[in-house]
């Protein structure tokens, strides 16, 4: 048996409030039975009781726990890596307010939806870096998130071979004895085609892994402007810039690694169909171990001491009889 708290300055304060106070009330029943030349047995007889009711408050306040004290839990989950294009087409304003931010605002759903999994976040345009690794923590997570802004890489063309050559060995240095491949994703967003000349063998590592890559593309056909200081991104000859969502490699992509292509553009929001998606496939086992789960069981003791108590109220005993 575990108890909740230990036998401190209040238990004692009490039990020498009771013995005193009970030990004047028998000291003058005593008394008065031998002056009068009458029994006082029965004064014992309620004494008794109440301190059995007493010692029973007293086992309640000190929380008694009993029954199974360890459980084990286990933990299944998934581990996703999120890719996020930081090029500098993501700051395109064809959708409100730009394609970074909604993208930011929709990373914090994902996150809140696959709490029970571990995420990390890699940010890439030409060259990839990791911005959060591997973690439950949905409070780094989203402080990472807001970090997100185009002015975080450098200027460089979309290459889908960085980020995903660093998703697969992030994968690898983390296998444990309960590894399956198919709770590893990888969820690469991005607005542009992919310019990258060694994205083909990294695709055929992640096939052989067996590991699925579901995309999210942001945009628009009709396209939009990039905001720079006061105007907009012009080109070599003086031309605004438009900017326009080229889906055809994220949907190969997809295709070629068994996962899917999703979209957010102008009127469509895939991301509730992403999440859908991704919380079907199966987790594995990520972490085992026992907790603490015996409760507070005071309720029985104090029940038991209120029943004597109301026994002790209905019934009377003369503690002397004349």
């Amino acid at each position: 048996m575990a108890w909740y708290r230990g036998f401190g300055i209040t238990e004692i304060i009490f039990l020498a409030a009771f013995v005193v106070l009970y030990a004047v009330y028998l000291w003058r029943v005593i008394r008065i039975a031998r002056s009068l030349k009458t029994p006082f047995i029965n004064a014992f007889i309620k004494v008794f009781l109440r301190t059995l009711i007493f010692g029973l408050l007293i086992v309640s306040l000190l929380g008694p726990s009993f029954g199974e004290s360890k459980k084990e839990v286990k933990s299944v989950g998934k581990d996703i890596m999120v890719c996020v294009d930081l090029s500098k087409s993501m700051d395109a304003l064809d959708i409100p307010p730009t394609r970074i931010e909604k993208i930011k605002h929709e990373m914090k759903n994902i996150v809140d939806a696959f709490n029970s999994d571990r995420l990390g976040i890699i940010i890439f345009s030409g060259e990839a870096f990791i911005q959060c690794p591997l973690t439950y923590d949905q409070n780094a997570l989203h402080l990472f998130t807001q970090a997100l802004n185009t002015g975080l890489m450098p200027i460089g063309s979309t290459d889908f071979g960085p980020p995903l050559q660093l998703a697969v060995k992030k994968f690898a240095e983390d296998k444990t004895p309960a590894y399956r491949v198919s709770s590893h994703i990888i969820l690469l967003i991005s607005d542009g085609e992919d310019f990258g000349e060694e994205t083909n063998e990294v695709i055929q590592e992640i096939e052989n892994e067996g590991i699925k890559v579901f995309t999210l593309g942001i945009g628009t056909e009709k396209g939009g402007q990039i905001r720079a200081g006061s105007g907009f991104k012009t080109d070599r000859q003086g031309n605004v810039v438009v900017t326009k969502l080229n889906p055809t490699s994220l949907q190969s992509l997809a295709k070629k690694t068994g996962g899917k292509y999703f979209e957010i553009n102008g009127t469509r929001n895939d991301v509730s169909r992403l999440i859908n998606t991704i919380s079907k496939i199966e987790g594995e086992l990520m972490d085992a171990r026992f907790v603490d789960v015996t409760a507070n069981k005071y309720y029985y003791f104090l029940m038991a001491a209120l029943i004597l108590l109301a026994l002790d109220v209905l019934i009377n005993i003369k503690t002397v009889k004349i």
